[in-house]
């Protein structure tokens, strides 16, 4: 995956990293998995780029406030999802780069996050086409997808298990909203 997917965003002086944290896992698929789950118990987290000392590739880590370390990695614990480790942040997390590009094509709208792309049609609100991205469950993704309307189409979250996925989740989203009626 190309690491211009993500790229260090300046803290701003009032920010205090010291009551952060981030949480690294083994994959991916962990990540949006815990994220979904904390997300899902009301904890205000974030998705972010790793800093590059722990970067192995398409990675990942959650960000957290780190006052509450114990209960959510209680929580992920009890959830058979604990992470690698649970790390205070010391440095600025790295931010998605442009997460959203819109083009709008007159009949059709695409939305790009990242490198992923989907195409819908904005009358039915078809999605016509999902391209980009370099990780192995795109073409997947693709077929689950295309073809269908954004209301019958599965959540690439749920479906993907890669950073691609997870950036097409974003792009869905986005394009629901865009298209919303």
């Amino acid at each position: 995956m190309p690491l211009e997917l993500f790229r260090k965003k300046k803290a701003p002086a009032l920010e205090n990293l010291n009551d952060r944290g981030f949480l690294v896992f083994h994959s991916t698929s962990e990540v949006i998995a815990a994220e979904r789950l904390l997300k899902s118990k009301g904890w205000r987290i974030s998705v972010k780029g790793p800093p590059p000392e722990i970067r192995t590739g398409c990675d990942l880590v959650i960000e957290f406030p780190l006052m509450e370390e114990l209960n959510i990695l209680r929580v992920l614990r009890e959830n058979n999802s604990p992470p690698l480790k649970a790390v205070p942040v010391t440095d600025p997390l790295l931010e998605p780069v442009d997460l959203f590009k819109v083009t709008d094509y007159g009949k059709y709208l695409m939305v790009r996050a990242a490198n992923m792309k989907i195409c819908i049609e904005k009358e039915s609100r078809l999605i016509v086409n999902i391209s980009g991205g370099g990780c192995p469950d795109v073409p997947y993704l693709a077929w689950e997808m295309v073809g269908k309307t954004l209301e019958e189409a599965p959540d690439p979250a749920f479906i993907g298990r890669t950073l691609c996925g997870y950036a097409l989740q974003l792009a869905f989203e986005e394009g629901t909203r865009l298209c919303s009626r």
